[in-house]
């Protein structure tokens, strides 16, 4: 067998090292006792909980595929005109772009994802909704 696919998303204001390391290290051991050689973690880029599991993929030597939102870039075919917004820095951005990015990391079709959620994160709620209608098995930790 392959490497097992594991998406990560995650609150930016994910604080829980332990738990998350933790949990990515049961889901590796996991994958090695049903069959796969190892894991490979996929995740958005984001700081918070992206960050925590990017430098644990690091440190473990698990390979990664970061999946950044192109908030500065073209807006996808579903966005209307003027809809773009401007940031703190009075860049303009597409709202749009992290909705895009958690659409694209499930349709790479990983075999479960696993999200570090606090309350009131609308991205990690958008990537676990999209996961879960694509049939993906999900793995919710909260802090």
């Amino acid at each position: 067998m392959a490497l097992a696919l594991i998406g990560l998303t995650g609150s930016r204001s994910w604080t829980n090292v332990r738990l998350l390391e933790d949990t990515l290290f049961y889901v590796w051991h996991d994958a090695l006792q049903i069959g796969y050689t190892g894991i490979e973690l996929i995740h958005g880029c984001a700081d918070g909980a992206d960050t925590i599991g990017d430098h644990w993929a690091i440190t473990n030597g698990i390979p990664r595929r970061r999946r950044p939102a192109d908030w500065d870039g073209p807006c996808g075919p579903r966005c209307q005109p003027g809809h773009r917004r401007r940031n703190r820095r009075g860049t303009e951005y597409c709202p749009l772009a992290g909705h895009r990015r958690n659409q694209q990391m499930v349709d790479e079709g990983p075999v479960l994802f696993v999200a570090a959620h606090r309350a009131g994160s609308t991205g990690t709620a958008d990537c676990l909704r999209r996961a879960k209608a694509a049939g993906i098995p999900t793995l919710t930790l909260t802090a």
